[in-house]
């Protein structure tokens, strides 16, 4: 099978469960009726340009049945970010050219007054009475007599946002099979397999690695949005083996009371990226099971998987010739990474750099409507990630913080990634985010947000003295700031928005913690220390 209407059409006659939400559950056999269904309605719907279809859902059952609906009438579906509010949402949705949109009652007012391209006429609301009786016209629809080829466009899919305005990855049917089936034989699915999907649906995270391959094996999934203390009695009822995540659900799992029959549970593989390593070893060990957190994107280009024997700390190997670490000022490659005898990075100002695959360019496809972006990341035939890594001797990839997350500290260039791995591993904390504010002589200094478990008290001494006592800890690397946040601006993929916490720098009612001079105690940051640190800039130097 090498499109997603192949997945879906070969589930017509399984009987076997194919979703399961609450107390509901649909068989696959049925669940294909209903995308038959669905799919009678776009294209009854059709109209000139794009066949591109907005999906703006919550996580419900709905949305994978208008994924397969799309799938099998040809057209794309458009995952709509439903973080986005205001210019922004309406932008996403011009942009991609939706022709259709499809939403719930929830999102109408966030769609109300928007100047959509589209027109409110083409929104569908499933919850309405009129589009419920809409596809009730459609009801025991035949699968549409629609050639889908590999090469056709399956989905739009926006990129987190994380480092800048989100873009639409272009993610066609070919390459997204060929990835789903890989996962799922990966994973070890077949039809005894429940996976667990609460990652937002309109994320590649919950479409790709948790969903999808799900499909591609006749395994069950169980739509759920991300609760901790759902997340155990959800894996006891329904019998979940396999779960997925982007960035910190991990840890946010941990922070649950540990009991002692924590293990006493069905789930054998957990599958996903950015997990802490400290996370990702205590996942496993508090849960009884093996979880797998490998490099990969929506783009394509570079994967890089674990192996046995690695050494802790670093992304694996690649699973494609041609992935290395590149300078991009230069474009030569970066020369290898040298480690000292307690493990810190000896030769960072020329070890890291950004993470390209010289072979890669044919697998990203592009950005719709975005051709600056698509050259951005692709430059002479090589594909580049975005994203900062190094390599070692023995040839293992260690991951670095995006492009933008650099900082120049008294003319050495360290990366966030290097100093996060090392405040998460403080017992209060369970997240941290580090990036560069101005310093009014040159460069940078750290600034650091943390979010520490419930009812942790900061001591900035205590703070101080653990990071001091870390052997891998670089000694540019104190933060000369500290800010102590009860909850962490987030992404809707569970990534650290370290673009908003640059922007808003000292200036927040969260409590910020300084050090006035790398030699002096951290002392609270006030309205008159703000002051005295802000007069050091020239005029408009801070805008």
């Amino acid at each position: 099978m090498k499109t997603i209407a192949e997945f879906v059409r070969a589930r017509a006659n399984d009987d076997n469960t194919g979703l399961l939400y609450g107390d509901e559950r649909w068989s696959y056999r049925e669940f294909v009726a209903l995308c038959a269904q669905r799919a009678a309605w776009l294209l009854s719907n059709r109209r000139e340009g794009p066949f591109h279809v907005g999906i703006l859902l919550d996580n419900v059952p709905e949305f994978p049945l208008w994924i397969g609906a799309c799938a099998l009438a040809g057209a794309t579906m458009v995952g709509i970010n439903a973080t986005r509010r205001g210019a922004d949402l309406a932008r996403d949705i011009n942009h991609t050219d939706c022709q259709l949109l499809i939403t719930q009652d929830a999102w109408l007012p966030a769609l109300a007054g928007l100047a959509l391209d589209c027109g409110i006429e083409r929104i569908l609301n499933v919850d309405s009475t009129a589009g419920r009786a809409a596809l009730a016209a459609h009801a025991g629809a035949p699968l549409p007599a629609v050639q889908v080829r590999p090469e056709d466009i399956f989905m739009l899919i926006f990129t987190s946002g994380s480092s800048g305005a989100p873009k639409a990855c272009i993610c066609s049917h070919g390459r997204i099979a060929t990835l789903t089936r890989t996962i799922a034989q990966h994973c070890g699915h077949g039809p005894d397999t429940v996976s667990y999907v609460t990652m937002p649906w309109f994320h590649a995270a919950a479409i790709n690695t948790g969903w999808l391959p799900a499909l591609s094996a006749g395994s069950a999934t169980v739509i759920r949005k991300f609760s901790v203390s759902a997340f155990l009695p959800d894996v006891r009822r329904y019998g979940v083996t396999h779960f997925n995540y982007v960035g910190k659900p991990l840890a946010y799992l941990l922070t649950a009371p540990e009991k002692p029959d924590d293990t006493n549970n069905p789930l054998r593989v957990v599958l996903g990226n950015e997990g802490a390593n400290d996370d990702v070893e205590r996942f496993a060990r508090r849960f009884g099971c093996t979880v797998i957190d490998g490099y990969g994107s929506t783009e394509g280009g570079i994967s890089i998987s674990r192996r046995p024997g690695m050494p802790r700390g670093c992304l694996g190997l690649p699973n494609q010739d041609g992935v290395a670490v590149f300078d991009p000022a230069t474009g030569a490659e970066c020369p290898r990474a040298r480690f000292g005898l307690e493990g810190q990075l000896l030769n960072p100002n020329e070890a890291i750099g950004e993470l390209v695959n010289t072979r890669g360019a044919a697998g990203f496809e592009g950005y719709w409507n975005n051709p600056d972006a698509s050259h951005k990341r692709v430059r002479n035939g090589i594909f580049w990630s975005g994203d900062l890594a190094y390599r070692d001797e023995q040839g293992y990839f260690w991951f670095a913080g995006r492009d933008d997350d650099w900082l120049r500290v008294d003319g050495e260039n360290i990366a966030s990634a290097q100093i996060e791995e090392v405040l998460i591993r403080h017992p209060d904390v369970v997240l941290a985010g580090i990036y560069a504010v101005p310093d009014p002589a040159v460069g940078d200094r750290v600034m650091a947000a943390i979010e520490l478990r419930e009812e942790a008290v900061f001591d900035p001494a205590a703070f101080e003295d653990f990071l001091a006592r870390q052997p891998d800890f670089g000694t540019k690397w104190m933060p000369s700031f500290i800010r102590v946040s009860p909850s962490m601006p987030m992404t809707a993929t569970s990534k650290v928005l370290r673009r908003q916490l640059r922007m808003e720098r000292w200036h927040t009612a969260d409590p910020v913690w300084w050090k006035p001079a790398h030699n002096q105690a951290y002392r609270p940051l006030d309205a008159e220390g703000i002051a005295a640190y802000e007069a050091g800039f020239t005029p408009g130097a801070l805008q």
